[in-house]
């Protein structure tokens, strides 16, 4: 449904691995926790000192995950267009290499 709607009003969707631990990550510096109950609802990274609502960190590192998927670090995106080859562009005829 989430796919249908969003190209309904022409945005971009992406599917991110549905076992992504994106509640146990830091959003801040990609620190990984071990292990959270369900019950713990804020948390502090213990590598970078972060202090992080859980929801809100795994929105976060789930839009980082789509992002991730069709972006570079300049923001472009990361498959160029197809662009047809003109013939004959990459070789070089043998008798051109020769020198007599």
């Amino acid at each position: 449904m989430v796919e249908y709607k969003a190209a309904l009003y022409g945005r971009e969707f992406a599917k991110i691995d549905r076992f992504a631990p994106t509640t146990k990550t830091c959003s801040h510096c990609g620190f990984r926790v071990e292990h959270m109950p369900l019950r713990v609802r804020e948390w502090d990274c213990s590598s970078c000192g972060m202090r992080h609502d859980r929801d809100v960190n795994a929105a976060r590192n789930i839009l980082a995950l789509g992002r991730r998927e069709r972006l570079n670090a300049c923001g472009e995106g990361v498959r160029p267009e197809r662009v047809p080859a003109v013939f004959n562009e990459t070789g070089t005829h043998r008798s051109e290499g020769i020198q007599k």
